[in-house]
Parts: structure tokens; sequence; C-alpha cells
């Protein structure tokens, strides 16, 4: 009997421990697939910005309208980065915490199994305990029941080993995977803002350099022409070609507006799903 009530030590702490990753992992999975699809929408809410700057910086005057184009690229490629954010943290992040699900399921049946086996040995235990009280001097009847107690330990021990190997398994891959996980999350992390920041610092260079007593120039000059009190003289734009309306001819404004048509096109709600459900955590970009 006692061996029976260590075996009960031991599940007990099997079944804490599978249950806890079961609570966790799906709570970061929910978590990370929600982050994740909250920084689709950001990117999507940075293009639209991109969008409108673009369209902004081609109502104003020449000065204004090259910073505004040129700020626009440098916004767009931070969306660039944003995307491939998106995507690192669906693959290395929210998929393999996905992927538990289906682990933690076949660790809660091997524990079911054993629990079947142990709880078949208890009976027998009991069963032959009960024969030793009514019937103290029925040695076939005793004999069988402690035959069947032996064959139920034997399996119960079997199934023991078996278990304690799934779980001491299913315990160092579950240590391995958490670390590599975050760390995976971390260094997407950085990796993003490091690039971010970096075009970040050429965009607020771009906006300081901006003149804009040139643009003011520029609006008197029209102003005076409108009364009929302008003396024409000729007007030189730091950047020539921005006299003209900017059209999107970078690679990172391109797929900036692309996104843009393609996120008006697609309305449909982002769906998010835990570990209590047959599919986890999905995420629509």
């Amino acid at each position: 009997m006692n061996i029976v009530l260590s075996r009960d030590s031991q599940v007990r702490i099997m079944e804490n421990t599978v249950a806890n990753a079961e609570k966790y992992f799906g709570q970061f999975c929910t978590l990370m697939a929600s982050y994740a699809r909250k920084t689709a929408k950001l990117r999507d809410k940075s293009d639209l910005l991109v969008k409108q700057l673009i369209d902004y910086a081609n109502t104003e005057n020449p000065e204004l309208r090259s910073t505004m184009k040129n700020f626009a690229e440098e916004l767009a490629k931070v969306q660039d980065y944003r995307q491939a954010e998106v995507e690192r943290l669906e693959m290395k992040v929210v998929e393999p915490l996905k992927r538990y699900g289906v682990q933690l399921k076949q660790t809660q049946a091997e524990i079911k199994r054993f629990n079947k086996v142990r709880n078949n040995e208890i009976k027998q235990l009991e069963k032959l305990e009960r024969l030793r009280q009514k019937s103290p001097s029925d040695r076939h009847t005793l004999s069988q029941a402690e035959s069947n107690v032996h064959k139920a330990s034997v399996d119960a021990s079997r199934t023991t080993q078996q278990l304690e190997e799934t779980i001491d398994e299913f315990q160092k891959q579950k240590l391995k995977d958490i670390q590599k996980i975050f760390s995976d999350f971390v260094t997407i992390e950085m990796v993003f803002h490091a690039k971010a920041l970096e075009v970040y610092s050429s965009a607020f260079q771009n906006l300081d350099n901006y003149d804009f007593e040139r643009d003011m120039e520029d609006f008197r000059a029209k102003i005076h022409i409108a009364s009929g009190n302008y003396d024409a003289r000729p007007m030189s734009a730091t950047h020539p070609s921005s006299t003209l309306p900017w059209s999107a001819n970078s690679q990172s404004v391109r797929s900036t507006l692309q996104r843009q048509e393609d996120s008006e096109e697609d309305s449909e709600e982002n769906i998010v799903q835990d570990f209590s459900n047959p599919e986890y955590a999905q995420i629509r970009r």
C-alpha cells in the first residue's frame, strides 16, 4: 500500500506539471497571437498615414513637398520592417505555442492510462484485503487474489516507469522550448526596433533640415501675384523635381500602398482562440 501512496504522490506532481503547462502556454499563445495581431493593425494604420502624407505632400509648396515625400518613404520602410516582424512572430512564437496543444493532449492521455492501471491495482488490493477478513482459510481464493494483485502491481510499475520517462521528456522539452520561444521573441523585437530606430533617425534628420523660409517666400510670392503686386522673380527649390506632384515610386511606398489596398478589401474579424478549443490562436494579416 505504501507503493500505491507513493505512486499517488508521483501522479499528482505529473498532473500539476501538465496542468500548469496547459494553462500558461494557452495564455501565452492567446496573448502572443493578440500581440502579433495588434502589431499588424499598427502596421495597417501606419500604411494609411503614409498614404495621407503622400496626398498631403502633393498639395504643398516645393520644399515641404520634398520633405514630406522623403518622410513618407522613411515611414514606409518602417512598415516593411514591421511586416517582417509580424511574420516572424507568427512563425517563431505563435506557431510553436500552438503546437503545444497536441503535445499536452498526448501527455494527458498517458496520465489517464496510468490512472486506469493504478486504479486497477488499488481495486485488486482492496479485494484481497476483504477476502483476508472474510475468508482467511480459503487458500485457493486468496491465492488467486494475490496473483491478481501481483499482476496489477507489475502493470502499474511498468506503466509508472513509462510515464516517468514521458513526463521527464515533456518537462525537458518544455523548458528548452520556453527559453527558445521567448529568446526568439526578444530577438525579433530587437531587430525591428534597431532597424526602425535607424530609419526614424533619418526621418527626423530630414524633417529637421526642412527650410520653411523658402516655402514662405514662394507662398508670399503667390499671394502678391494674386493681388497684382508681385514683381516676378525666379524661385529655385532646393529639390528641382519637387515642384512636380510626387508619385509612389519607391519599393517601400509601393508595398505600403498595396498593403493598404489589401486591408481595405479584407475586413473580416481576426480570430484568436484559446487552448480549450480544437484549433488555437489564428491570425489573419
